[in-house]
């Protein structure tokens, strides 16, 4: 590959990008074109033997509307079954599609062949994020991956057309940041995280 990068605004980049949530966004809609090159930089993730896991469903406008509903009605469904239903954490998954400019439900679809481990499948469903994650922070865009609420249970798993052997693992809530608002944060070293091995 012959084509240079700018190596310091790369690692700037992976360095500065940050979750940033639902009660942040200034409620400024994020461009569309902005959401198709994430999930086309998303399309590009590493992953074992070409299976390609990912899958996307994006909802905004009225969809985001719809999602509340249904979050909240499955939610009802099964916490009331089993005897723990919370009606303002009903609420919360309700309104909380509302506050961001889109909403990317992220699905992992088994390989049929099941030619990899599923944790393989998961590991690329979670580099294809990442990506996703990168390509917002250089448009300034904020984002944050969400898996709690109805995130691991069937019903809603099977709802957005994912199969038994299917993972739902969560949703990336996507807005554009309130002005000035960008937060640091910090690292412990590497080097207390790696060990070297020469031989």
């Amino acid at each position: 590959m012959n084509k240079k990068f700018d190596i310091e605004e790369i690692n700037e980049l992976i360095r500065t990008r940050r979750s940033i949530y639902p009660a942040q966004y200034s409620g400024e809609k994020v461009d569309d074109r902005i959401i198709e090159q994430m999930l086309e930089n998303a399309n590009w993730a590493p992953n074992h033997k070409h299976t390609e896991p990912w899958r996307f469903i994006v909802f905004t406008e009225k969809g985001l509307d719809q999602l509340g509903m249904f979050q909240s009605d499955i939610y009802k469904e099964v916490s009331t079954a089993k005897g723990n239903f919370d009606e303002e954490k009903m609420e919360k998954l309700r309104n909380k599609p509302l506050m961001a400019s889109h909403v990317i439900a992220i699905g992992m679809k088994r390989d049929e062949k099941q030619s990899v481990p599923v944790e393989e499948e998961i590991a690329a469903v979670a580099s294809a994020v990442q990506n996703m994650q990168l390509t917002a922070s250089a448009y300034g865009v904020g984002c944050y991956w969400g898996s709690g609420g109805i995130t691991y249970m069937s019903e809603a798993k099977k709802a957005l057309g994912l199969e038994k052997e299917d993972k739902l693992l969560g949703f990336l809530y996507v807005g554009m940041p309130k002005e000035g608002f960008w937060p640091q944060a910090k690292r412990k070293p590497i080097n207390d995280k790696v060990n070297w091995v020469k031989g």
